[in-house]
């Protein structure tokens, strides 16, 4: 009996340093952060992208089709190639709550260590009259448009 009771904080420890940690941050934190070399992977649809435009060296890498479905495990392969999960890594949707549950995917069944969530998204981004390019003009679009990835 007292085995399992110091056995099991044990595994319960364990088991959160096993996942990755999701952190959120602001639009100045973001900045800060890509600036460093730290990925960028804006999330959002292509459609998205071109109404809005997107941060300046930014993956375009969609998680949520139009239709609001995903296939994680195909849109893993590609995040793998812009970052190994032992790379700290940012994502960013318009508004912070797509990117969000992204994140706890990478966090909780990918294994990256650290992932950075834009909080506020695209929307604080552009609010706080933070320069966006065309999406044409920025990194090759990963995942083209229309497909579900």
């Amino acid at each position: 009996m007292i085995k399992h009771f110091f056995a099991f904080p044990l595994l319960c420890l364990a088991a959160l340093a096993a996942h990755a940690e999701v952190i959120n941050i602001d639009s100045a934190e973001l900045a800060r952060l890509a600036a460093s070399g730290v990925a960028v992977v804006d999330i959002r649809t292509a459609d998205e992208w071109q109404e809005t435009g997107v941060i300046a060296g930014s993956r375009l890498l969609t998680f949520y089709d139009e239709k609001g479905q995903s296939n994680p495990p195909q849109w893993l392969e590609k995040v793998k190639a812009i970052a190994r999960p032992d790379q700290p890594l940012i994502l960013v949707c318009r508004s912070g709550k797509r990117s969000s549950a992204a994140a706890q995917f990478l966090s909780q069944q990918a294994g990256y260590k650290t992932v950075y969530n834009a909080d506020k998204g695209l929307k604080a981004w552009a609010g706080e009259g933070r320069p966006v390019v065309q999406a044409a003009t920025t990194a090759t679009v990963v995942c083209a448009p229309g497909a579900r990835c």
